[in-house]
């Protein structure tokens, strides 16, 4: 063979190899190195806000005595990066975000970067206006003392789980949940509340002290009683007499219709029945957490996708925004809830493995755009049209906590 014919062989050859598409990444580090891109990308937009911050917004902060902006929550629909203070109950997932990456890369810029952001939230560990210490504490904090062991986090969570012990009201068998709207309610408990449970379970191990544990095996109880309907869907808000114990009215607050089934609520209740199920091995939990991802996977409104409509009884499906975050925490609660049945476990796994998938092809952000937020098409409150079809935090932290636990899970078969 002459010498051009090789040539031109060679050259053929290697333009098929260039045509020829590259094997798909792997789901988990794919979206893990788009993450680590885009929460650098973050760091620049949240350093323009700041700067930027509106006269209007900072006399009122200032009034209020909210402290300085730390954490994104949002993007507005004109793209504006919404910024909240400490108080606001979105406040540690951003720095949840940061510990996981640092745990998956053990890059100490990851874990300057959260030891940064979660020591803001420490003025919150004596907040005892709101329900939301798991949410701005455990994400933070729970995560930071996890893969440190940093003592000063250890004290800083336990007195934020005494301070939300404070809310517990025994007559009723739960935690109040808001101290607004008291002309509507006498003590509201929402649903989302589960997930503050985690903290309390977790001072119980770690100061032996079993009050904590009886407040949240309390609240569970209470509400596995009061909020659910006999198809395991979920009341939003439910109202109680802290006197008698008696519940006064049950309403939605963020959900379509009072009797409608807000599709975060019933995310947050999936993930706070599989987690109390883990800390007490209690049967009744974890046959209230299968009931609860039977009731959702068998909905006739959830999409083929299996990203929920905002709301499973919206009157406008298929024409309704999605919720991608309630996605996420079921993603995350079911990788959870596949280790505790061996029958039904790999069904669980292989449908946390397809919103994981969808999200990743369908709902994610664009990289160095969109705030530095990792997902889109989150819905925060339809009702007020507040955070409609936009990124949210939340949707961000429980998106890569999933991967996590599925790295996890494929790696060891273990998640704890």
């Amino acid at each position: 063979m002459r010498l051009k014919e090789q040539i031109a062989i060679l050259a053929l050859g290697a333009g098929f190899a260039a045509c020829t598409p590259k094997p798909p990444t792997h789901i988990i580090e794919d979206n893990m190195e788009f993450a680590q891109q885009q929460l650098r990308f973050a760091f620049d937009e949240i350093d323009y806000a700041i700067v930027n911050e509106s006269p209007e917004s900072r006399e009122k902060r200032e009034k209020n005595g909210w402290g300085e902006l730390t954490n994104p929550r949002n993007s507005e629909p004109d793209g504006t990066l919404n910024l909240v203070p400490s108080k606001d109950w979105t406040s540690g997932f951003f720095p949840g975000e940061l510990w996981y990456l640092y745990e998956y890369t053990q890059n100490n810029f990851w874990k300057k970067k959260a030891q940064q952001h979660t020591d803001m939230l420490e003025r919150e560990k004596l907040n005892g206006t709101t329900h939301d210490m798991g949410f701005k504490m455990y994400c933070s904090f729970g995560n930071g003392y996890r893969l440190t062991q940093d003592e000063h986090y250890k004290e800083v969570l336990l007195q934020s789980a005494r301070t939300l012990a404070t809310r517990f009201k025994p007559k009723a068998g739960i935690i109040r949940s808001w101290d607004h709207s008291t002309a509507r309610w006498a003590c509201p408990v929402i649903i989302d509340n589960m997930m503050n449970l985690e903290l309390l379970f977790w001072a119980t191990k770690e100061s032996q002290d079993s009050t904590f544990y009886q407040i949240a095996v309390d609240h569970a109880k209470t509400t596995m009683k009061h909020h659910f309907r006999p198809d395991f869907s979920s009341y939003h808000v439910v109202d109680y007499d802290t006197i008698t114990g008696h519940v006064l009215k049950k309403n939605t607050h963020q959900g379509y219709a009072d009797e409608s089934a807000w599709s975060r609520g019933q995310a947050w209740a999936l993930y706070g029945y599989t987690m109390c199920y883990r800390e007490t091995r209690l049967p009744e939990f974890l046959e209230q957490a299968e009931n609860i991802e039977k009731y959702l996977f068998t909905h006739r409104n959830m999409p083929e996708d299996l990203i929920p409509y905002w709301d499973f009884n919206a009157p406008d499906i298929p024409n309704e925004p999605r919720d991608v975050s309630a996605a996420t925490v079921i993603a995350s609660a079911l990788y959870e809830l596949s280790l505790y049945d061996a029958e039904k476990g790999q069904r669980y796994k292989d449908n946390a493995d397809q919103i994981m998938d969808n999200l990743t092809k369908h709902y994610r952000a664009t990289l160095k755009k969109d705030n530095g937020f990792l997902l889109l098409h989150s819905t925060g409150t339809k009702p007020t049209n507040t955070e409609v079809d936009v990124p949210i935090v939340y949707a961000d932290y429980y998106f890569i906590e999933a991967l996590m636990r599925k790295n996890k899970l494929e790696k060891t078969g273990k998640l704890f």
